[in-house]
């Protein structure tokens, strides 16, 4: 996620509409796999498993921590699955119309959405190392 947004996005930025509206769609087409569904279903069941199995037996700091960094796991899927696969897949929609038109409807929203999720996922990341 923090790739796709401090490189991928402003680099596809630059490219024209046609140039913009093929590129995601090929990324879109790429990702769903099973290497993608172990690392997406992965981030949310680690810590829930972390939790509810009390791995490592909670103290005052890491079972809170575990538990926050959960349900930012959780908002993050839920702005995902909510959010940016709609759009995802209202862009493989619009292939063989208007680019301009799909782009401008595609890529300030989806960009708002990861910069969410993409902070709710550091936020996760460093609450577990908190846990630690």
């Amino acid at each position: 996620m923090l790739a796709f947004l401090i490189a991928v996005m402003p680099g596809l930025a630059e490219l024209t509409e046609q140039q913009f509206t093929a590129a995601m769609r090929r990324f879109n087409e790429k990702v769903p796999g099973p290497a993608f569904l172990v690392l997406f279903l992965g981030v949310v069941a680690l810590p829930a498993a972390a939790f509810f199995t009390g791995l490592g037996e909670h103290d005052a700091v890491s079972g809170p921590a575990v538990l926050a960094a959960l349900v930012c796991a959780v908002i993050g899927h839920a702005i995902t699955v909510v959010g940016n696969i709609p759009l995802n897949n209202a862009l493989a929609a619009s292939e063989g119309g208007d680019d301009s038109a799909a782009r401008a409807a595609f890529e300030p929203r989806w960009n708002t959405l990861h910069q969410v999720r993409t902070a709710f996922s550091l936020v996760a990341c460093a609450l577990l190392v908190v846990a630690l």
